[in-house]
């Protein structure tokens, strides 16, 4: 059989149509321009970005929203390397993405051309793979492994250099079919397994986390919790795969986890790990379950093999996907919850203890309630709101305090980057227009890419934009103060009017000192989202000394010093 002539870019933009792509994120560059051509003549929507940290977030959040790949342009050198923050991110993540990097010439090659990296070196630890296609007719078969090996296992990130003259050549070649997952699946012997370790058991947990989940194998973690009366809890920044309503929600266990939740976990005979890779933030700092041979008996699930073993020696471990695993915890027979059952409703009450309202607000001196906020924010937002976030103490009013919903309405980085939220946001409300999409971002964290409110604008993604606003790095000035105490250096910021900012791009801004004034301004903010398609943001300027819920900046300086001086 004959196929017609194409050029390589639209060879590459065909083979993405087969494998489903229906969105790109992207900073044009010379180095591909073919793709971009292709991609005019497409049913593929290309959201043009503002810099390229900004474009590869916005890929990653599409994969961990959607499942899919997110797709990335990015051209050679200085746009490769600004995109590398999101490339990371779906590596630490676990999240199916593809990153596209238009490269110099091979005429040019090894002559360090104008802005010419090598890219294997450049991600080779931080992507599942990293080629270079050098022929036109292979793109079939290189995009084609590329969908494959972001997909199946663990998901991860994997980044295709297109040198430019490849993408201009002309060559007949067939399609490939479209990709198809692969996963690995537990064997019965081994539900068997675990079926008697659980029947043994007295005081079991369940963590749950990690990348592979979909609505199906949610409903069935939660039948098998139901049946068995087991505690769930959630690792860090996976809070939505189950609903922090649900009577088995014990609580996230990340950054500040509940230090009665972190005992339950230390003090249970069996922990269920479906899906996480068990790494620092969800234990700890690898106390929670002591390594290599953790105090409680372990079962952990894990789609990559590599994964497993590599820190913990498991009791039970098994190479499996999350939706393959839970569909066969759903369909086990229960076993006698009679020893634990009390153990959940006492969870349950520790949790809700854990989210009222936090002693440093009880007086009411302060001006602006940072919990009151979240009480309002749940109040008024739907219950499938999607809430984003990137890295910060900021970020600690949203996962302690908001109760999460259905999967997907959490998107934030188990990398702990900076500058995620308003992309992820933005990404968001373009893939689901229908949801309301809020981001939490902090005032030096909103600055990393907060001029994608320009790209929220020309697409009409109506995210709202919370920036919490308290003049500092306030993570980094939080550990100054227990390290250092009194000694300030580094961490202070001078902002701009951040209100003012969002109107000059386009969107509704407004300020927020108060508690009284959220209310209304985040009635005038859905408002605006809905009936404009445009985003609005809300700057809430507070005393910075509001540092965390369990204790303030002048506390912490203040143990600091005391701690010294014994």
């Amino acid at each position: 059989m004959t196929h017609p002539s194409r050029s390589g870019g639209q060879i590459l933009v065909d083979a993405l149509a087969i494998h489903g792509v229906d969105t790109a994120f992207g900073v044009p560059g010379e180095s591909y321009l073919d793709v971009l051509d292709a991609l005019r003549d497409s049913a593929i929507g290309f959201i043009v970005n503002r810099q390229e940290g900004g474009a590869a977030f916005m890929a990653e959040a599409y994969g961990k929203f959607t499942g899919r790949p997110g797709v990335c342009f990015v051209t050679r050198g200085p746009g490769a390397t600004n995109a590398a923050i999101g490339v990371h991110t779906a590596y630490q993540d676990s999240t199916p993405m593809i990153l596209f990097i238009g490269q110099v010439g091979s005429d040019f090659m090894d002559r360090e051309a104008f802005q010419e990296i090598d890219y294997r070196r450049m991600y080779g630890q931080m992507a599942k793979w990293v080629a270079q296609v050098e022929r036109a007719d292979r793109l079939p078969e290189y995009i084609a492994r590329a969908f494959q090996v972001a997909t199946s296992g663990r998901p991860g990130p994997v980044v295709l250099a297109l040198p430019e003259d490849m993408l201009t050549a002309q060559a007949s070649v067939a399609d490939a079919r479209r990709y198809q997952p692969v996963q690995a699946a537990p064997a019965a012997a081994q539900i068997d397994a675990l079926r008697a370790m659980l029947a043994a058991a007295r005081r079991p947990f369940v963590l749950v986390g990690g990348a592979g989940w979909d609505a199906q194998a949610c409903q069935d973690l939660r039948r098998f919790a139901e049946a068995n009366a087991l505690p769930v809890g959630c690792a860090f920044r996976f809070q939505d795969l189950l609903d922090n309503e649900h009577p088995n929600y014990a609580g996230d266990v990340g950054i500040g986890i509940n230090p009665k939740l972190a005992a339950r976990i230390a003090g249970a005979d069996l922990v269920i790990a479906i899906g996480p890779r068990l790494g620092e933030m969800t234990t700890g700092g690898y106390t929670l379950l002591a390594a290599p041979v953790p105090r409680q008996r372990l079962v952990h699930f894990h789609a990559d093999p590599e994964e497993l073993g590599s820190v913990y020696q498991a009791e039970l471990m098994i190479n499996s996907g999350p939706r393959q695993a839970c569909a066969m915890l759903a369909a086990m027979a229960p076993v006698d919850t009679a020893p634990w059952r009390a153990a959940l409703a006492e969870a349950r009450t520790e949790l809700a203890a854990w989210q009222a309202c936090p002693p440093i607000f009880q007086d009411g001196a302060a001006p602006l309630n940072l919990w009151q906020l979240v009480q309002e924010l749940m109040a008024q937002a739907p219950r499938d709101t999607i809430i984003t976030n990137g890295a910060g103490n900021y970020a600690t009013w949203a996962h302690r305090f908001y109760r999460y919903g259905q999967m997907r309405t959490q998107l934030a980085p188990t990398s702990g980057a900076m500058g995620y939220s308003v992309p992820a946001g933005i990404a968001a409300k373009i893939v689901d227009p229908a949801r309301t999409v809020v981001t939490f971002a902090g005032d030096g964290e909103f600055l990393m890419n907060g001029q994608e409110l320009a790209t929220a604008v020309q697409y009409r993604a109506g995210v709202i934009v919370i920036v919490f606003n308290n003049g500092m790095y306030g993570t980094i000035r939080m550990h100054q103060e227990r390290g250092y105490p009194g000694r300030v250096s580094g961490t202070e910021l001078h902002n701009p009017d951040f209100a003012a900012l969002a109107r000059a791009y386009g969107a509704s801004g407004e300020v927020v000192e108060t508690t009284a004034q959220f209310g209304p301004a985040l009635a005038r903010a859905l408002a605006h989202t809905r009936g404009q398609a445009l985003p609005a943001l809300i700057e809430l300027r507070y005393d910075g000394n509001l540092i965390t819920p369990n204790a303030t900046l002048d506390a912490i300086r203040q143990n600091a010093q005391a701690s010294a001086r014994t």
